[in-house]
């Protein structure tokens, strides 16, 4: 593997692809095959990634955010999704059978504490992850902010996004009948899950759309056609957790519970014009945690590919690689 050196390097750039040293299908119980991968140094600083969605699967990309020869790179597909087996499936598949799972990759791997990457989705389970495993948690490097509140879930999908995409959330109301559209994500639910695999893929495609295109401050409000295994296990299970308040006890949860981890140091990267996850929940989870710093990128959306957010994560890692006495790691 070739280096490169921080002094000739352009601050924020990607590293170069990578291919995983060990790949494997890990049994997690109750049917569920997870995908597992790590890449980069084995004796490096363990981090882990959670993707976003839930459902979204993890992508080669991600281990671009590390410098390979620094760090120990660990991803996996979340149930249900990406090269996880069963596909699209949600029967067992809650928050806290996620938890479970990674304790049980942490375990596997032998890792005693690592940092935890994660963005969307992949925020919120990593702020709940380090609140009922805080010994385990080093450092948590989030982005794009969500904290499943009905409050988040109301604006995506009860409008209020849609009044800065007026066409694309008519592209997203209208298959749904009128008296429905009050509550979009119960009338979504009764589609993706219906008996009709065909339904099922219509609705799933319209799903995934509407969140893809509104992902990137870039896009010119114009609908993304997804792949049809992807906007499936995206969209069914997506919903499902959408359906269940991500499965918390009760709205407002994690602001209420991070005195848990207070101690924790993170870093919060934010794109400021947002649309999937407004810069509020950022703000409001920055004001709880003492620990934390927050980056508000001004010209960025909510895409982890965003060229401002992908600099500011990529700054991060390589900061924090020069601390890993400090971290313990």
């Amino acid at each position: 593997m070739d280096r490169v050196s921080d002094k000739n390097r352009p601050r924020g750039k990607l590293y170069p692809p990578i291919r995983p040293y060990s790949q494997q299908m890990l049994d997690v119980g109750d049917g569920h095959m997870v995908y597992l991968e790590e890449s980069g140094n084995p004796q490096g600083i363990p981090v882990v990634v959670f993707h976003g969605g839930p459902g979204g699967g993890s992508s080669p990309t991600m281990r671009r955010f590390f410098d390979p020869e620094a760090y120990r790179i660990v991803l996996f597909d979340q149930r249900g999704c990406g090269n996880s087996l069963p596909h699209a499936v949600v029967r067992d598949n809650t928050t806290w059978h996620l938890i479970q799972d990674i304790e049980y990759i942490r375990e596997t791997l032998g890792i005693d504490r690592w940092i935890v990457f994660g963005g969307s989705w992949g925020a919120t389970l990593a702020l709940v992850y380090a609140q009922t495993h805080p010994r385990a948690v080093a450092y948590l490097a989030l982005r794009g902010v969500f904290l499943a509140t009905r409050a988040e879930l109301e604006w995506f999908y009860g409008g209020g996004a849609g009044r800065f995409f007026p066409e694309l959330w008519e592209n997203f109301t209208r298959l749904i009948p009128e008296e429905e559209q009050g509550d979009m994500i119960k009338a979504y639910h009764k589609r993706l899950f219906s008996k009709d695999k065909t339904e099922q893929s219509l609705y799933a495609k319209a799903w995934a759309g509407w969140e893809n295109a509104l992902a990137s401050i870039d896009n010119p409000a114009r609908p993304i056609d997804m792949p049809g295994d992807y906007a499936l296990a995206f969209a069914k299970i997506e919903n499902h957790y959408f359906t269940h308040g991500a499965f918390l006890d009760r709205d407002g949860q994690i602001l209420d519970d991070m005195f848990r981890i207070a101690h924790i140091p993170g870093t919060i990267v934010q794109g400021r014009f947002d649309m999937i996850c407004p810069p509020t929940a950022a703000h409001s989870l920055h004001r709880r945690w003492p620990s934390s710093e927050l980056r508000m990128v001004h010209k960025a959306g909510h895409a982890l590919s965003e060229p401002g957010i992908a600099a500011e994560l990529v700054q991060l890692m390589d900061k924090l690689k020069r601390q890993r006495e400090t971290l313990g790691l």
